[in-house]
């Protein structure tokens, strides 16, 4: 199929959704793990699966965790880390974005992340639409060097957030690009496109299908059974570990 015009990025975790989106006219994939969470960095095994499935332009998603976007020293080394892979697994591209407490763009460390991925492009994601200040963002992140900024307008979905979009669309204009994503469906893509006249859109088109399992055990379940929300972090707790190490040695409490 030709390409599509505005150029459409696929957000995917699969190698089979790379195939499926090159055969769409997609322009540009983002590839990700657990999309449930937003998306975390696809391991290197999948980043170059991918990277021979299709000749699209391929950006990894580094983000080593879900929940918010202040990470600590660990997280950001993990994140250096997974940069410098990215560019050693042949990706075209790295998604990122980190925020400090205050809810400001972390200049200094996405400003580092940004130098060690080039000569990848530099995409700063839906931390974007966290923030406290979308106008001060943008100017941080134009100052940076990003190529874009990936954002709904802050709100749920693009379509509630065209008002911010369309400003943003004209404060960057030249500078650094607007990728319109999140919530665009084949109701509501036309209208979109024709309210922003975006030069790329971001989308996914993913849908539940059953496992092909035929034995299953209901009893048994690996999902967490009350996810943890956008302001929550699961992390491994000092003092839970110590009395359960002390309990299997049968030391008291």
């Amino acid at each position: 199929m030709a390409p599509l015009r505005p150029l459409v990025e696929v957000c995917l975790e699969s190698v089979a959704g790379c195939r499926a989106a090159e055969a769409a006219g997609a322009g540009r994939v983002e590839l990700c793990s657990a999309l449930v969470e937003g998306g975390l960095t696809p391991s290197r095994g999948l980043q170059r699966q991918a990277r021979q499935a299709c000749s699209l332009p391929v950006f990894c998603m580094i983000r080593p965790r879900g929940g918010d976007f202040l990470y600590d020293e660990d997280e950001y080394a993990a994140m250096l880390e997974d940069v410098r892979g990215a560019r050693e697994t042949g990706m075209d591209g790295v998604v990122f974005g980190l925020l400090q407490a205050d809810g400001r763009v972390d200049r200094e460390r996405t400003a580092r992340l940004a130098e060690a991925a080039r000569p990848l492009e530099v995409t700063f994601h839906r931390a974007f639409d966290v923030c406290r200040d979308p106008f001060e963002a943008l100017e941080t992140l134009a100052g940076i060097g990003v190529e874009r900024i990936l954002t709904s307008g802050q709100e749920a979905g693009v379509e509630e957030g065209l008002p911010l979009l369309r400003e943003l669309l004209e404060r960057a204009r030249g500078r650094l690009g607007i990728l319109p994503g999140c919530g665009i469906t084949p109701e509501n893509a036309a209208r979109i496109v024709a309210a922003l006249e975006p030069e790329e859109i971001h989308l996914a088109a993913g849908r539940r299908r059953p496992s092909p399992m035929r034995f299953r055990n209901p009893r048994c379940r690996m999902a967490a059974h009350d996810p943890p929300g956008e302001y929550e972090r699961v992390e491994t707790d000092a003092a839970l570990l110590l009395a359960l190490a002390r309990a299997l040695h049968g030391d008291p409490a």
